[in-house]
Order: structure tokens, then sequence, then C-alpha cells
């Protein structure tokens, strides 16, 4: 298995703490500032997911091109959105992908979480590595698999939902014997001045990548009249920078405090 390596914006390494993996910003045509954020220097990233027209589209994207051109210069890994519900276009999907983006790996949306469907994803896990050398897999399952799925990829997505949820979520005791950076947690609607918490649980759970935003499913921000002029109220909590992008980026960079 591939030995996970940080990118943090300049600088590749291993990976030792907290970082942020950004699970799929809004087309770069339609939020060029935010891709331009990713390359500001210092910024922890893990990664940061591409997805075209969910998936890679169906000819290259002249936007989505220079985008990732811009953050590969900047030595930050970039990933594919594929989507495991539509498995028989996946392969497809990831050479589109690779020939295309020269993207780093795969971010494999909607894993089936169950025993059963291991070996279906095992196989093909095994296709996107030999279509893509020493691609980077995370299995984004939303909630912590069967066990057998840790073996499988380079990290899990082991939360992906609303703050309120995540507050009084747990952790699998399975997760324990892995080390922080095989797991992902994705937050949506965190409050500004809950950050420290959100951030403190996912040391607690395990979790060295991660996704906090104040944006909520269906739009607008937690905390925030919605009235407000500037909120987003796109449906898709994931496509902008939270409200308190410069807050995180800071408060990760320099380390978080126990």
């Amino acid at each position: 298995m591939p030995h996970l390596t940080s990118t943090t914006t300049g600088t590749a390494g291993t990976l030792l703490g907290t970082g942020l993996g950004i699970p799929g910003l809004a087309h770069p045509l339609v939020a060029p500032a935010e891709w331009g954020e990713l390359t500001r220097p210092g910024t922890p990233l893990h990664w940061v997911v591409l997805d075209v027209a969910d998936g890679p589209g169906t000819r290259p994207d002249p936007h989505c091109l220079e985008a990732t051109g811009r953050l590969r210069n900047a030595g930050v890994r970039v990933l594919g959105r594929l989507d495991a519900e539509h498995a028989a276009g996946v392969v497809g999907d990831a050479e589109r992908y690779a020939h295309w983006y020269q993207v780093d790996g795969f971010l494999l949306d909607h894993c089936p979480v169950d025993r059963a469907d291991l070996p279906a994803v095992r196989r093909t896990v095994s296709a996107l590595r030999a279509r893509c050398e020493d691609a980077h897999i995370v299995l984004g399952h939303g909630t912590h698999p069967h066990p057998g799925y840790a073996e499988t990829a380079d990290q899990l997505v082991t939360f992906n939902g609303a703050w309120g949820d995540y507050r009084w979520s747990q952790a699998a005791e399975w997760t324990a014997d892995y080390p922080p950076e095989r797991f992902c947690h994705f937050v949506h609607g965190v409050p500004r001045p809950h950050l420290e918490e959100a951030l403190r649980i996912a040391r607690w759970h395990g979790a060295a990548t991660i996704w906090f935003t104040d944006r909520v499913a269906g739009g607008g921000r937690r905390g925030t009249d919605r009235g407000d002029r500037g909120v987003d109220r796109g449906a898709d909590p994931w496509a902008t920078m939270p409200g308190f992008w410069d807050e995180i980026v800071s408060r990760i960079g320099t380390g978080v405090s126990e």
C-alpha cells in the first residue's frame, strides 16, 4: 500500500498532523477565488477533490485544467471524484481523470459499507490503481464501514454529515488499531464558536484529514441571518469556502491544541 504523504502547499513529506481534505468545491469557473485560495503558501492541505460534472465530464475542461495545474505546481495532491453507485462507469471515468487532469488518485464517493460488498470494492480499487500509478485512494463511506475496508484503501471517510450529529458521534473501536492519517471527517453546519470543539473531536476520534464548514445543506451558514448578502444559497455545503476559512487555516497550520 502506498505510503501516505502530506501535501501542505509547496511542501511534501510524511503526514504527521491534521490537515484539510477539500471534498468538492464548485467548478473553477463559478468559484475562481476559492480555487485560488488553495494555493496560498502555508495552507495545510492533504488533498483537493476535482468534480468537473458529476465526474470528469465528456471532454477536458480548460478551467479545470488551469486550476489543477496550479495545484500540482504548488505540490498539492488532486483526486478525481468517482461515484461508487455507478460502478459500471467508474473505471472509464478514472481513465479520463488520469489522462486529462493527471490526478494523483480518487475519492470513491457513496462507497458501500457492508462486508458483502467488500470484494467488489477491492476489485474496483485494484482497477483504479492499475490505471493511475501510485494512486491515493479515499473511500467515501460517510460512516464507519466494516473494518476490512481499512486494508483496501489509503483513507476512509468515516463521517460525512451535520454538526449536530458529529458532536455526539463515537468512533468505532476498531479504528484505534490504525493511525489518524487513515481517516477523514467532513462536517457541515459547524458554528464558528464551535470550531475549536469540532477540531478537538476530530483528534479524539483519530481523524487527521478534515473539512469543517459553517455552510449547511440547503444553503446559508450556521449562526448567520439567512437574509445577509453574500450567504451561499446553494444546496451543496461543500461548494464554497467556510466563513471561518482564515481561522481554520491558522489553527491547523500552527498546530491544534488539545
